[in-house]
């Protein structure tokens, strides 16, 4: 084992996740795909081997330092991009029933060969707009844990995410700085989804200790049956 891979065993540890040789292998070898697959798409800006490991499996793992993972069973991941924090959470915690939800269907291509090449059972892979998605009966106020890590504005992800939580669900919102101006400009969302705050976790990334916010979200009760509106128009309009 390597100081990169030793590195990030011992943070984990710190925090309660201990991870088998084989759940090493399978993240060396989701970064070694994702490096690969970067060259014919763009998946990432961070592509060496040591931020990896910090910046997107680590802060995708960081969901768990602050929620039991074991009490939840269906976890929706909108907007995965390169599949975090979904894939991450789902190689340290392989009970979890996980979907991602991307816009992109390339995307959706390469997750498809990191499951395969990975050997991870139970993950259900949708190309399509969340607000399409959180429509469909099987998806919509069924999940116990949604989240997305940097997509947009709460204001505007509380529209693509909270559907698809089930009444007393949690949709966790990861974000860099501080989300207080968000939260303000959030408030409307918040009470048309059927929703409230519980809290916000912050804490600072391993060695270059650069700001995260964890947004803890509760939803209520069932969305309204007029939300998500029609795809697009959450964007233009958002809750605020």
């Amino acid at each position: 084992m390597d100081n990169t891979a030793a590195q990030f065993t011992a943070l984990l540890e710190d925090k309660g996740i201990i991870l088998t040789p084989e759940q090493l292998t399978q993240f060396e070898l989701y970064f070694k795909e994702l490096v690969v697959w970067n060259e014919k798409m763009n998946l990432t800006g961070i592509t060496a081997r040591d931020q990896v490991y910090t910046k997107h499996f680590y802060d995708s793992l960081s969901l768990a330092f602050y929620l039991n993972m074991g009490e939840v069973n269906k976890l929706a991941d909108i907007g995965s991009g390169a599949g975090f924090p979904g894939l991450p959470l789902k190689i340290c915690f392989p009970h979890l029933k996980l979907t991602i939800v991307d816009s992109l269907s390339k995307r959706i291509t390469f997750l498809e060969h990191v499951c395969d090449s990975l050997k991870l059972d139970g993950v259900q892979l949708i190309h399509g707009r969340a607000e399409d998605v959180a429509r469909q009966f099987v998806h919509r106020d069924a999940y116990d844990l949604v989240t997305a890590r940097a997509v947009a504005r709460l204001s505007l992800l509380n529209e693509f995410c909270l559907p698809f939580a089930r009444k007393d669900g949690i949709f966790a919102a990861m974000k860099g700085n501080d989300p207080s101006e968000e939260l303000a400009e959030a408030e409307r969302s918040f009470k048309e989804l059927r929703a409230e705050l519980q809290k916000v976790e912050s804490f600072s990334l391993p060695v270059e200790e650069s700001a995260r916010h964890i947004v803890i979200i509760r939803k209520t009760g069932a969305t309204p049956a007029k939300y998500p509106r029609k795809a697009g128009l959450p964007a233009k309009a958002p809750l605020i």
